[in-house]
């Protein structure tokens, strides 16, 4: 069996198609030799696992590697007490220095033997203080220095041993010049220290102090630049020969998921299994393309997969993140980046929000149509707008193509009668949720949409629809005067000329009493500008 994409678990280059992340472990090296303790904490499926275990096999020859995963290897009952974690964190961490292939023997094999007789001393007892005596002769009698990773650390939420676990890592840490201790200690998982404190009883004192004020800076970059994409998939051409514009399509699953790593691997899985192989892309060549793409797009939002269950569950389960994300997707709410803001760092923490110029913005357009598609989904249920729409679906799409110049007359028809007579506040933050309400039932399960982030605020948005390999630019604004509406036309005709189009939209919201309502079409330039005002 040849490689594949793979989304589920650690990548391994043998069997996956896979980005080259050498150069990542080469910056994390450096961190190792340099001896620092760091957090490695990124959102979920964000490429964690599959860096730590390659890391471990990076630093092996200099390294004896202990690398545990606590989610696996210690149950939530191995937390109960200091006791209890003592003896199975030394059960764990000696199987794998067993399995390891250094040799046990001279002053190392005898400390690693009186770990082991510790543990089975008749008493069946072991606190922090004896476990890292223990440990810390192991480290001083290695031949080669000991690094210790864990990853799946969010298992230990919740946990007061855990925390007194990473005091004692601290002091032996601060003391390492007189007292062996590990090289470096590296923890992996969604929630850095600190998080995982929060969810601890904050009116104890002493589990609000950090045990982890020595941790390092991490800031490797562990997204995929396009250029990374690109490695990858001349990988896979080389394998396949599709002849594919391999900078091309790196680029555009880039401008999608702005390198998330599942979401780039979840693509090009669609694109390789699911796309290929029958309907309109019989052949290979024929699913690397831009309509193939698109296509991957549509089957991604039609799934249900467990980063985006993820993603939902937590909006659910926090209001306090649910107001910001609501406002910064339908009010064009402009939220200045503050790593001290608790909204903004939860949001970061699990992947909804980047840091773009010192300014959140949605990570990226594929979690952006998530959140889309699920506010609307909900409001769906009750909206007479959405069911219009619905109804109304065959007269918008005949023979697989989507009519958007009628898409725009029915919405302006029915907008104005429901809504004509509402003032400027309605339409500053209702009338572009209004339209999105309005297009989703016509387009969804054929069909994609996402906003323009270069022009999303409260007066203009521009939103790009993907439906049946086509796209189409809209231009949705408030009316600042003729003046302000020509600038507008101008900016959609650049925009045109990006997207390589002909024809372009702009949805005009106007509260001015002696409005022109209707939809009219113009030539500039040599394209076509259908326009729109309600």
């Amino acid at each position: 069996m040849g490689k594949y994409f793979n989304v589920s678990a650690a990548c391994k280059p043998e069997l996956h198609y896979m980005v080259d992340i050498t150069a990542r472990l080469r910056q994390i090296r450096a961190m190792v030799d340099a001896g620092q303790y760091f957090t490695i904490n990124r959102a979920r499926q964000y490429g964690k696992t599959t860096t730590i275990r390659a890391l471990g096999r990076y630093l092996e020859k200099d390294y004896l590697v202990v690398s545990l995963d606590f989610q696996k290897e210690m149950s939530a009952a191995k937390f109960s007490d200091e006791n209890t974690f003592s003896l199975a964190f030394a059960k764990a961490f000696l199987l794998k220095i067993e399995n390891s292939s250094e040799h046990i023997d001279g002053a190392f094999g005898v400390a690693v033997e009186e770990l082991k007789k510790e543990m089975h001393n008749g008493r069946g007892e072991m606190d922090l203080v004896e476990l890292f005596r223990y440990l810390s002769v192991v480290c001083s009698t290695s031949s080669k220095p000991l690094v210790l990773m864990i990853d799946e650390v969010d298992s230990a939420a919740n946990s007061q041993v855990f925390l007194d676990f990473l005091a004692q890592l601290r002091g032996y840490y601060i003391d390492r010049d007189e007292t062996a201790t590990f090289q470096s200690v590296i923890l992996a998982g969604v929630h850095d220290v600190k998080n995982i404190r929060r969810k601890l009883r904050t009116e104890e004192e002493h589990k609000v102090n950090s045990p982890w004020n020595i941790a390092a800076d991490f800031l490797v970059d562990m997204s995929f630049s396009a250029e990374d994409i690109a490695g990858m998939l001349e990988e896979y051409e080389q394998d396949h020969g599709t002849g594919m514009d391999i900078m091309a399509m790196a680029q555009r699953i880039y401008d999608y998921t702005s390198g998330y790593p599942y979401l780039v691997s979840r693509l090009c899985k669609l694109m390789d299994e699911r796309v290929g192989g029958g309907g309109e892309y019989p052949r290979k060549c024929q699913v690397w393309t831009k309509a193939g793409f698109l296509e991957a797009i549509r089957l991604l939002m039609g799934e249900r997969n467990t980063l985006f269950d993820s993603l939902v569950g937590k909006i659910q389960n926090d209001q306090d993140l649910r107001n910001v994300l609501h406002g910064v997707i339908f009010q064009g709410k402009t939220l200045i980046y503050s790593p001290v803001s608790l909204p903004v760092e939860i949001a970061e923490m699990y992947g909804f929000f980047k840091n773009e110029n010192g300014m959140c913005v949605i990570a990226n357009r594929i979690f952006e149509m998530v959140l889309y598609n699920m506010f609307l989904s909900e409001e769906a249920v009750y909206s007479d707008m959405a069911e219009e729409a619905f109804r109304n679906k065959p007269m918008f799409v005949q023979k697989g193509r989507l009519n958007m110049k009628l898409v725009l007359e029915k919405f302006v028809e029915y907008f104005s009668d429901l809504y004509g007579d509402q003032g400027q506040r309605f339409y500053e933050e209702d009338g572009r949720r209004y339209f999105l309400l309005y297009l989703r039932p016509i387009i969804n399960g054929a069909g994609n949409y996402y906003i323009e982030a270069r022009t999303r605020n409260l007066e203009r948005t521009d939103v790009v629809v993907d439906y049946g390999g086509e796209q189409f630019v809209i231009e949705m604004k408030l009316w600042r005067g003729e003046a302000y509406h020509r600038r507008g036309e101008e900016q959609l005709l650049e925009y045109l000329d990006a997207y390589r189009l002909k024809t372009g939209y702009m949805l005009s919201f106007n509260f001015n009493k002696k409005k022109e309502t209707g939809v009219r079409e113009i030539v500039m330039g040599g394209r076509i500008l259908v326009e729109a005002v309600v």
